[in-house]
């Protein structure tokens, strides 16, 4: 197993700057990219992601999306020359961005056919996860490159092998069913306790520890209670990962009727002007529905 030393961080972005930094504390040499340059301040940067790629033992992006991901990844353009063709045979590349598992699985195809290793890594935790290295991690592609990266997930958080290129996507969708569906129930929760007479507040107290305590009763109940929307895991990003659920859902046959109406009503929290809120502005959209 080659050992990993330097990084590339491609994106440092609200989850990226965070676990570049761990990294960095955890001894392990980061040079990042990040197409907004103010947000590169403190770390050793690049004019192009391809730079950065170049002379790491590791490319990990942090992206917005798949189609960000592929762009950087096989296209030259205003960013400067593809990021695949610089990287050297025998790195590896580390997709943490939540992206639909076909292209995770296609990402995987073009970088072992030039020799490079690939998981799919994606994260959940948000950015208090991000920031205290306790993220969740779960990872797609072969355990040798797992067992290689696990000391740099290690300084982020929990790393899980999961199984083949994709499985890490597929993890992370049953996670974004849970978490949006999870917020959505939270929401509709504390404004029934609140329309009927109960301070929400205290409801959400008296429920901690509990059948239905959950770290989003503890984080975004907490968010609803004090209107605080400032956002950890933006509401445009929470709505594409639901689009990307329902789409695979819909290409294995399934009926997910819940999810069905979650990612509704992160249709209409985006499309009502929410969409850079946290998550849990949901509970914005529902208050509308109830007249609020």
């Amino acid at each position: 197993m080659d050992m990993v030393s330097t990084l590339a961080v491609i994106g440092t972005g609200i989850m990226g700057a965070p676990i570049a930094r761990n990294a960095e504390k955890a001894g392990f040499t980061v040079t990042a990219w990040n197409r907004s340059r103010e947000k590169l301040a403190g770390f050793k940067a690049t004019e192009t992601p391809a730079e950065a790629a170049a002379g790491a033992d590791a490319t990990i992006l942090m992206l917005s999306d798949g189609p960000t991901c592929d762009h950087l990844l096989y296209e030259d353009g205003e960013h400067g020359p593809a990021v695949l063709s610089a990287m050297r045979p025998g790195s590896r590349l580390v997709v943490m961005s939540s992206i639909p598992v076909e292209t995770a699985r296609g990402q995987a195809e073009r970088a072992q056919a030039v020799g490079i290793g690939y998981l799919d890594a994606p994260v959940s935790g948000g950015e208090k996860g991000a920031i205290e290295a306790t993220l969740a991690i779960m990872a797609g592609g072969t355990q040798s490159d797992f067992d290689a990266m696990a000391p740099v997930f290690r300084a982020m958080g929990r790393p899980t092998y999961v199984g083949p290129a994709g499985s890490g996507q597929l993890a992370k969708l049953a996670n974004q069913m849970i978490v949006g569906n999870t917020i959505a129930t939270v929401a509709e929760a504390l404004i029934l306790a609140a329309k009927g007479g109960a301070d929400p507040a205290a409801v959400r107290e008296a429920l901690l520890g509990g059948f239905a305590d959950s770290t989003i009763l503890k984080l975004h109940g907490q968010r609803m209670v004090d209107g605080d929307w400032t956002p950890g895991g933006m509401s445009r990003y929470q709505l594409k990962d639901l689009r990307t659920a329902m789409g695979f859902a819909k290409s294995l046959g399934l009926d997910l009727p819940v999810t069905e109406l979650t990612t509704q009503l992160f249709e209409d929290t985006v499309a009502h002007g929410d969409s850079d809120k946290d998550h849990s502005a949901v509970y914005l959209e529902l208050m509308r529905r109830n007249g609020a």
